[in-house]
C-alpha cells in the first residue's frame, strides 16, 4: 500500500490563513461544515478538508454573509 503524507493545520493556522477568529473555524467543525480530526484536545484540518471547504465557496453559510467575487 503506497501512502503519501497528508498535511494538517491546527485551528489557529486555519483561522490565520482564512482571517477569521478561531471561534469560527471550532463553530465551521462543530457544525460538519469544516471535516477535522480530533487529537487529544485539540483539532487537526487536513489540508484536503480545508481545499474542499474554500472550493464550495462556504455553501452552508447564509446568503448575505457569503463574498461573491472574492
Amino acid at each position: 500500500m503506497d501512502r503519501h503524507p497528508q498535511q494538517y493545520y491546527t485551528v489557529a493556522e486555519v483561522a490565520q490563513m482564512m482571517r477569521v477568529s478561531g471561534m469560527t473555524i471550532y463553530r465551521l467543525i462543530k457544525a460538519g461544515e469544516l471535516r477535522a480530526l480530533r487529537v487529544g484536545h485539540s483539532y487537526r484540518v487536513p489540508a484536503q478538508a480545508l481545499d474542499d471547504y474554500l472550493a464550495s465557496g462556504g455553501s452552508q453559510w447564509p446568503e448575505d454573509t457569503r463574498v461573491v467575487g472574492a
